[in-house]
């Protein structure tokens, strides 16, 4: 298969980044990667080109590395409100997951970040404070605490009365049927029906 050398021009997934120089197969960078504007073929002219673009690769990385960093501060002294709904026994309905932690972020704190960078061991299933660590840049992890509250308070523990036990509530009947006793009383058989002529 023929393979031809590109420089990529944007951050291209599984293959490299801005002012990388790559080799592809001839397909790919003919069909996609020229036409989508992702990179330009190779040759002297663009080789100039190269210097510039991995200028401005390294100035974007810079701005994002500090933009990151002082949202990582900034996050870390804040506490974050999630309202769940629960049941009478304050249990939660569901959990508190990634995407649901950035849509409070996004509605509480005007920040719109991933789900992505936002790392869960496992989703949140109980109610209380949790710490929730943020992956914001390759060089930049910060923490945010997250308050899980329920949108429904727990109903009142039921009252003692007199005695000092709980009130009794109903039971339940069993399935067990209790043991037939023996039909005394005899069905007469059905009347036979009278036809009118």
């Amino acid at each position: 298969m023929a393979k031809t050398e590109i420089i990529l021009i944007h951050n291209v997934v599984g293959l490299g980044g801005e002012s990388d120089q790559v080799k592809v197969s001839a397909g790919y960078a003919r069909n996609y990667l020229i036409p989508n504007g992702l990179a330009i073929p190779l040759s002297q002219g663009n080789k100039r080109r190269i210097e510039s673009l991995r200028q401005r690769r390294g100035e974007r990385e810079a701005h994002e590395l500090n933009a990151m960093t002082e949202l990582g501060k900034s996050l870390s002294k804040v506490v974050l409100t999630v309202m769940v709904k629960t049941g009478d026994d304050g249990k939660m309905f569901g959990s508190v997951t990634s995407g649901t932690i950035a849509d409070a972020m996004k509605t509480q704190l005007e920040v719109s970040l991933d789900k992505k960078k936002i790392h869960l061991e496992r989703p949140i299933h109980t109610i209380g404070e949790h710490d929730v660590e943020l992956r914001l840049h390759p060089d930049v992890k910060s923490s945010v605490k997250v308050l899980v509250k329920s949108s429904n308070p727990p109903a009142d523990k039921p009252t003692t009365d007199d005695k000092g036990a709980a009130p009794r509530t109903e039971k339940r009947s069993t399935r067990h049927a209790a043991p037939k006793a023996e039909a005394t009383e005899v069905k007469p058989p059905r009347a036979a029906r009278v036809e009118k002529k």
